[in-house]
């Protein structure tokens, strides 16, 4: 069904697409990977030493079991994010489609400052937003995310995944977003925080803080450096304003496609 699709997107030659049947999908009889078994043998590959990834959100345990089984003198390793570290490096032109995705992004933000208001339900806000994010900014079209909208409001921020609700955005009070503009399948995720009203003392000085450290992360992320680097620099100036971050503080992005955008999935 889908190989038609292949045929629209990539540049491979129609000798290299391959398919199975409707009856191998929801099936408890046939498996994917029993078809996927017989062209690697076709190639004359039956034996041969196969990388797999098995952390890959994209593998099933019961994909990995058939698709051993199915290649008995194959010999399989684990080739946990060998793609990722491919693609860490881009090219120009994948550089040139994620400025496009961080302009996007910005777009979205800015539609955020214009209809985030005391009253307004989260899934309005996500409407609006979202509608920006597809529609694009210039000669960039928006294409969809690897992940939805993360929104926390009130207490709700202590948690850095939850998504929106029905609920109404309430005065005094914080609300962050974690979004992403995306095109061509190329991710700029962006995270912000609103306050709607006279923010607290430390909100002020956690402000300062993160942006303080974010500037002194920046200061690292030149050629040459590690990236452990630029998440101490960070979290170092965070400490020194009395602010203790124990989680990540990045992770690569670029390609996407669902669950995540992080990690290059």
């Amino acid at each position: 069904m889908d190989a038609n699709g292949c045929r629209r997107t990539a540049y491979i030659g129609e000798d290299r697409i391959k398919w199975y049947g409707d009856e191998y999908v929801q099936s408890d009889t046939l498996h994917a990977m029993s078809a996927l078994a017989q062209i690697i043998v076709d190639e004359g590959d039956g034996s041969a030493t196969i990388g797999v990834e098995k952390d890959s959100a994209c593998l099933s345990a019961r994909s990995f079991e058939v698709l051993s089984a199915s290649l008995p003198n194959a010999k399989f390793k684990n080739a946990d994010r060998l793609i990722n570290w491919q693609r860490l490096v881009k090219s120009p032109r994948e550089i040139d489609y994620m400025r496009g995705a961080g302009k996007i992004v910005e777009a979205m933000y800015q539609r955020v400052g214009e209809v985030l208001r005391p009253g307004v339900k989260q899934s309005d806000v996500i409407a609006e937003l979202s509608f920006i994010g597809t529609r694009g900014v210039d000669d960039y079209w928006g294409d969809y995310p690897a992940c939805v909208p993360n929104l926390g409001a009130g207490a709700d921020a202590s948690a850095p995944h939850l998504t929106w609700t029905d609920q109404p955005i309430r005065a005094d009070e914080s609300i962050f977003f974690e979004l992403a503009g995306v095109h061509k399948r190329y991710h700029c995720p962006l995270s912000r925080t609103y306050y709607l009203g006279k923010p607290s003392q430390q909100i002020l000085d956690a402000e300062k803080a993160v942006l303080d450290g974010m500037q002194a992360g920046l200061e690292k992320a030149v050629a040459g450096n590690l990236c452990e680097d630029i998440a101490k620099a960070y979290s170092g100036t965070l400490a020194r304003y009395g602010f203790e971050k124990t989680s990540r503080s990045g992770y690569p992005i670029g390609m996407g496609y669902p669950p995540a955008w992080g990690g290059e999935l």
